[in-house]
């Protein structure tokens, strides 16, 4: 049985002293594959050194040449583009089709559109009439990334630190090891220097408050529930580090009654089940206008019972299992409080799927007649379910959708697109998506209130791990 070690200064290492290791758990067969050493305090300490000691040489390359560096790196992530999927659908369950065309090649996108930025866009440049602005790394930075879009998290992370000049610790979910252990091989084969960047696998509960407490660390990234983001605000305070944060979300689609409904109602159901329901932006309330609610809970619910469960190491459309069975009894908890609280089970619901009974499958679920004050409708499910709520005008549904802790995504279905420009303005959310076009890689990803602070992804991605000093006086 393959056993996941440690990347730090440069070489593979063995624990210091934990002794502890993690079964990794295919959720689709409940079987073990491999076992993940967990880092203690001893083993965190000696990544975030070897960081802190690389930084000084690193920060003090040119642009060009960590530019050079990103790219070798590319060619090698791209040579072992199909051993990636492969690691994600074991790993985390991802159909096979989507592990190789949306999941891995993330990898791709995000990487060539932080190249893209970085080469013309992070030089040094005047200002005022005698100034200069500098734009400097942050320092040593501790990446800790989730399991759900395991690849996409920790290239949005690590490709724009090392842009930026800086160095690293990455703890990547202990749930999905394995495509981050081929991540740092690619970064080994691209000749990244010695302590620039540095991997441990372990809990948040574990290691999580020493890393990110630690005063030799300027900055935490973190990707992951809102509950976790609030610890790791507290733990880095004291030392004042700067904390980007992308947290939960539970982000409203609002269809019009003049959309394109056939096409949007499903749309928007398959965006909300794409990736078993797993994603932090997925639109899983649907807000639908009053007139036309009927007809969109009909093609809701023809949509849902199009999906298919299937086996995800084979290709098609079908979906997967959720990650693990603590998170699919999390899952169940939850449509059974909604059907205690009184929505309309359209269809899905508790137990198993038939035929499923290995793995940790859930049955895409519809509920109607759902409110807002619902916990279904407020709580972050992260499985493949879809609520239904009706809303009498714009002004309703603006409202219903800003009435969330989070503001993450938000999607609006018109043929207006006067309306849609203006609903768009109004939503307290970092993205929209109109008429359910999608996120370029250039475009900035974060949120609002509870769904956290800083963005990702390219330009914006970059300068998260950017100081900037003036210079008055410079010419």
């Amino acid at each position: 049985m393959t056993k996941l070690n440690f990347y730090i200064n440069g070489n593979w290492c063995e624990p210091l002293t934990s002794t502890q290791l993690l079964d990794v758990i295919n959720p689709a067969t409940e079987a073990t594959f491999a076992e993940v050493c967990l880092a203690n305090a001893d083993d965190a300490e000696a990544a975030i050194n070897a960081a802190a000691n690389a930084f000084e040489t690193w920060s003090q390359t040119s642009l060009q040449q960590r530019i050079l560096k990103v790219e070798v790196f590319l060619a090698a992530y791209q040579k072992h583009y199909e051993s990636m999927a492969k690691a994600i659908t074991e790993e985390m369950g991802a159909p096979a089709s989507m592990s190789y065309d949306i999941q891995t090649e993330t990898g791709v996108g995000h990487t060539q559109a932080h190249l893209e930025y970085a080469r013309t866009n992070l030089l040094d440049e005047p200002i005022g009439e005698y100034g200069q602005l500098l734009k400097e790394p942050i320092g040593v930075c501790v990446l800790i990334t989730p399991w759900n879009w395991p690849i996409n998290q920790i290239i949005c992370k690590v490709i724009p630190a090392l842009l930026a000049g800086c160095t690293m610790v990455l703890k990547p979910s202990e749930l999905t090891p394995i495509s981050a252990q081929l991540f740092a091989e690619c970064i080994h084969e691209a000749g990244i220097p010695e302590g620039v960047f540095n991997m441990i696998h372990g809990t948040g509960a574990g290691i999580g408050d020493y890393m990110t407490s630690n005063p030799l660390v300027d900055m935490v990234s973190f990707t992951g529930s809102t509950r976790a983001g609030v610890e790791i605000a507290k733990s880095a305070a004291a030392s004042v580090k700067r904390v980007s944060q992308e947290l939960g979300g539970k982000s409203a689609n609002i269809i019009f009654a003049d959309a394109d409904l056939s096409a949007q109602v499903e749309l928007g159901v398959q965006a909300c089940m794409l990736n078993s329901g797993q994603s932090c932006d997925a639109p899983t309330r649907m807000l639908v206008e009053a007139s036309v609610y009927d007809q969109v809970a009909a093609l809701a619910l023809a949509t849902v019972e199009t999906i298919t469960l299937g086996n995800p190491q084979q290709q098609g459309d079908h979906l997967g299992p959720v990650i693990s069975q603590p998170h699919w009894h999390k899952v169940q908890g939850l449509i059974q409080v909604g059907i205690d609280e009184g929505a309309t089970l359209l269809t899905g619901g508790v137990g198993k799927p038939q035929g499923f009974e290995q793995g940790y499958y859930v049955k895409p679920t519809l509920f109607g007649d759902v409110n807002n004050a619902m916990a279904i409708a407020q709580e972050e499910v992260f499985g493949p379910v879809l609520v239904l709520i009706p809303f009498a005008d714009e002004a309703e549904a603006i409202s219903i959708a800003n009435d969330s802790p989070y503001g993450l995504g938000a999607y609006v279905s018109t043929q207006d697109m006067d309306k849609a420009h203006r609903v768009a303005r109004q939503l307290r959310a970092g993205t929209v998506h109109i008429n359910m076009a999608d996120l370029e890689y250039c475009m900035p990803f974060g949120g609002y209130k509870q769904s956290g602070n800083g963005r990702e992804y390219a330009g914006f991605g970059l300068h998260e791990f950017q100081e900037i000093k003036a210079i008055a006086g410079y010419r």
